[in-house]
């Protein structure tokens, strides 16, 4: 039979930062979800559970919960437990792009614009040559290092293959990881990602980018529809008929953009309800105050910021003033992000951008789920999916805290360990 795991669920949605409050419910994972106990306490298939409290984390995070003993489990110390995903992952979940599936290459020239572009289409040629079976063994071990963070939810986006054939490989790639790996992997259309040289902005979205997305929708291959609004990439008119074309197709869609300037891909966004906007850095007050109506999360990646020595910190007062939910990715990609931690992105999000422990959880707990567009995950509550992440740390703090240590104790993907 298999081992009856239980946690603990805060009935109150918001609490004071690291205060203890009353236990206030108990619950199982059963058939891959999380339910509620008939009363407060241990229920009758807790027999393993030995003792359990809470530990709030403060007002974004819906509950964290600290345990002592799981007996027969196999979990048998002092534990923090959270729902763990990776949006912009794979560039990645992500998160985080499909920066999974390709060889790491140079990141191109030293001007920050050159790199942030070059990068791109100087891995083209690559992802391009290279085989399906090749590019999934590459990918796999992507995904296997952010599996060994206790990551249950990747986002994989395409976007280095600008053309027909290359972006649908790359995508069926993205839909084969879950069927080697205990994962969910969110596969995003990022045909519009850069120019292909040679080809002009317009010529390449009406001949390749919108047949190409017509296609992978077909298929089965696209779960949302992303692109690259900047001034080495799409403009905002550009990016408005990928968007048309995703909401024929009753797709949702997300955007990169104001990484590099503001070209207004956020208001863009916002007005067409997107899930998230990566990047952000010179997204405005009143960019905040559209993605706060629009439900829209600013998916925030420090992985980015460093490597290619940015100075503009995305609008954090603005955000919180506004209630624009933050979520943290890697942007795993090979060359302006090759960064392969979901921790080490977290503690960079801290130490860059002036997150609070608390907010970067959350970012990487309940709003990137939100950026991924899923409701039944990125929490710890009755009915949620029971994937869980139980960490060997005294405080959730730590997990931003420390730099280079991986203090994953047990990871639960559907309630299988």
């Amino acid at each position: 039979m298999e081992p009856q795991i239980s946690v603990g669920v805060i009935a109150e949605s918001e609490l004071p930062t690291f205060e203890r409050p009353p236990v206030a419910a108990a619950v199982l994972i059963e058939n891959r979800q999380m339910r509620q106990t008939d009363s407060g306490g241990v229920g009758r298939r807790d027999d393993s559970l030995r003792e359990f409290r809470q530990v709030a984390i403060g007002p974004a995070v819906r509950c964290m919960v600290q345990v002592v003993e799981f007996g027969d489990s196999g979990i048998t110390r002092l534990e923090h437990l959270h729902e763990y995903l990776g949006c912009n992952g794979l560039d990645m979940l992500g998160s985080q792009s499909v920066e999974e599936l390709i060889h790491q290459s140079s990141p191109g020239p030293e001007a920050v614009v050159a790199r942030a572009g070059g990068g791109i289409v100087s891995t083209v040629s690559a992802t391009r040559a290279e085989s399906e079976a090749t590019l999934l063994s590459d990918a796999l071990l992507r995904v296997d290092a952010l599996l060994a963070e206790g990551v249950s939810t990747i986002e994989v986006k395409s976007g280095y293959g600008l053309d027909t054939e290359t972006e649908l490989k790359m995508l069926r790639i993205a839909r084969a990881i879950p069927r080697q790996r205990p994962v969910e992997i969110v596969p995003s259309f990022l045909g519009a990602h850069a120019i292909p040289p040679g080809t002009g902005a317009d010529a390449y979205i009406d001949e390749v980018c919108l047949p190409t997305l017509v296609q992978a929708h077909a298929e089965g291959l696209v779960d949302a529809v992303d692109g690259f609004c900047e001034s080495i990439a799409f403009s905002t008119a550009q990016i408005e008929r990928v968007f048309l074309k995703a909401s024929e197709l009753g797709l949702p869609i997300k955007l990169h953009a104001e990484q590099l300037s503001n070209l207004g891909g956020a208001a863009l966004a916002s007005r067409y309800g997107a899930l998230s906007v990566d990047h952000v850095e010179y997204a405005s007050d009143a960019d905040a105050r559209l993605m706060a109506a629009s439900g829209t999360v600013a998916v925030l990646l420090p992985g980015a910021f460093y490597t290619l020595r940015e100075t503009q910190v995305p609008p954090l007062d603005a955000f919180r003033a506004e209630g624009v939910p933050m979520a943290v990715g890697t942007d795993w990609n090979p060359g302006s992000s090759p960064l392969g931690s979901l921790l080490l992105a977290m503690n960079m999000a801290c130490t860059l951008f002036r997150m609070t422990p608390e907010e970067v959880l959350a970012g990487t707990t309940c709003h990137a789920a939100r950026a991924l567009g899923f409701s039944d995950r990125g929490s710890i509550a009755p009915g949620m999916r029971a994937d869980v992440a139980v960490w060997d740390v005294a405080e959730p703090a730590e997990l931003s805290y420390r730099i280079g240590q991986n203090p994953l104790h047990q990871r639960l993907f559907g309630g299988d360990m």
